[in-house]
């Protein structure tokens, strides 16, 4: 059996425990506590350790969904997370630009950990004040798309629109392994 381990990272509120939870085929298993810092003018709860989830991809091939949490505090089990896994995606709400900083921070210590393929997937595409994909590359310090990530967007409430954020992902897997 094939395992292709995946992360799904991005700021509190990107998406990220959402996404698992609307295509994982098991029950996710979560690390959900109460939200007790600036968190909470956001939401409820937010994940402490990390989020899980499965896809079976054929009868030989899984994709293991690993979440991180949005919180820098937390940026050791990022390091957990990040290693041993073949790609991942950054998940950026395009509707606060006051998380692109926070973004990028999260760009940069997952690519000093290793060199492994990732696209960004934009959420909340959707809402007022939703930037656009060419200024949220900018913002995240991609001077062009010829030589940034690809840049998807995604529903993490859309079985289709997730499913299509992790076809691009696989492809820059593969397209990687074959160079």
């Amino acid at each position: 059996m094939e395992i292709f381990k995946i992360v799904i990272t991005g700021n509190v509120g990107a998406g990220k425990t959402t996404l698992i939870r609307t295509i994982s085929e098991i029950d996710v298993v979560d690390t959900d506590r109460h939200a007790t810092d600036e968190t909470a003018d956001l939401k409820a709860n937010t994940t402490v350790a990390f989020d899980f989830g499965r896809i079976t991809l054929n009868s030989e091939q899984l994709l293991y969904l690993y979440g991180t949490p949005g919180q820098s505090r937390f940026d050791f089990m990022w390091d957990i997370l990040i290693n041993q896994s073949q790609a991942y995606v950054l998940l950026v709400a395009a509707h606060r630009p006051k998380d692109f900083r926070g973004a990028k921070r999260i760009l940069n210590f997952m690519n000093r950990k290793g060199d492994i393929p990732m696209i960004i997937g934009m959420t909340h595409t959707d809402c007022e004040g939703a930037w656009e994909a060419d200024d949220v590359l900018l913002a995240l310090g991609f001077a062009d798309r010829e030589t940034s990530p690809p840049l998807v967007q995604v529903n993490p409430e859309d079985p289709r629109s997730i499913a299509q954020c992790l076809v691009v992902l696989l492809e820059q897997l593969v397209t990687t392994a074959a160079a």
